[in-house]
């Protein structure tokens, strides 16, 4: 008797955990579908999207309105004044002169880890807590690399693909956010990273489109995941995305970490591309000081 209301149990935890996942997607859905309702973390990022969407206005307004996130103030002057930024040495002191060494795509780079940072903090997110620290180092890393692969081997804006490289996943840290708002998904985090696998990508195009993340940065990001023949030469943005991400580790090394074989061809991947990950390690490293 004892089995079998064991059995019972199970059978219905089970049938509600299928339902917590259905509904957090349907949610999802219906919340993407219309005006998407952000957490608050996302608040700096939104007050900044309607500067950094007008190409017209000038370096002094938009430090204006930075200066209101001191968060991301900091970053930004870290950032500058950071070896990867400043080979010369010479040190900036003001926002103006870091917004005009960095560039926008680095303001949204500083206002986007911010938001990745807080959701990682988020009440309930302890649950998370394995898969959103490894989550945010695959997105440092994925960033470092698609700078320097940019930098070194395309004429692409190194800028833009960091900001790229830094975002790509950002779906999955908002389902993460999400999966904190159901009971049953809560208790079985594991569960929950089979949902990301399947929906991340889609739900981050909706959310960076959202965001007002130029279209191109957009376009790169999306079937980053999706294996196909490593790319070289690099072509455009989505190929330094696509190297970046496997370089950095890829889906399948932070999320299956059950599966034994990985599908990528690593030889070919380090043979065209490992020369570059000294450069890289170097950016991680201040990238995690900068935006941690």
């Amino acid at each position: 008797m004892i089995s079998a209301a064991n059995s019972n149990d199970h059978d219905k935890t089970g049938e509600a955990l299928k339902a917590q996942r259905f509904q957090m997607l349907e949610d999802i859905a219906k919340e993407l579908s219309g005006d998407i309702v952000f957490p608050t973390c996302f608040d700096a990022v939104l007050r900044l999207r309607k500067a950094l969407q007008d190409t017209n206005l000038s370096i002094g307004a938009i430090s204006a309105a930075v200066s209101m996130e001191p968060l991301i103030s900091a970053k930004l002057l870290h950032l500058a004044n950071s070896a990867a930024f400043n080979p010369g040495g010479r040190e900036v002191v003001d926002l103006n002169s870091a917004i005009a060494r960095l560039g926008l795509n680095a303001v949204r780079s500083a206002a986007i880890s911010m938001v990745m940072n807080q959701l990682m903090r988020a009440k309930g997110m302890a649950e998370f807590v394995e898969v959103t620290h490894a989550l945010w180092d695959h997105s440092i890393k994925s960033a470092a690399a698609a700078r320097i692969i940019a930098k070194n081997m395309t004429r692409l804006n190194a800028d833009e693909a960091m900001l790229a490289g830094l975002i790509h996943d950002l779906g999955a840290f908002y389902m993460l956010y999400r999966a904190t708002q159901y009971e049953e998904l809560r208790q079985r985090p594991d569960s929950v990273k089979y949902l990301i696998i399947q929906w991340h990508e889609s739900i981050g195009i909706s959310l960076l489109n959202a965001l007002g993340i130029p279209e191109e940065i957009v376009e790169a990001t999306s079937d980053h995941d999706h294996i196909r023949t490593t790319p070289s030469p690099i072509r455009n943005l989505s190929d330094v995305i696509y190297v970046a991400n496997m370089l950095a580790g890829g889906h399948f090394e932070w999320l299956m970490q059950d599966q034994p074989d990985s599908p990528v061809d690593l030889d070919v991947l380090n043979e065209k591309y490992g020369y570059l990950q000294p450069e890289i390690d170097a950016l991680v490293l201040e990238m995690q000081a900068g935006f941690s």
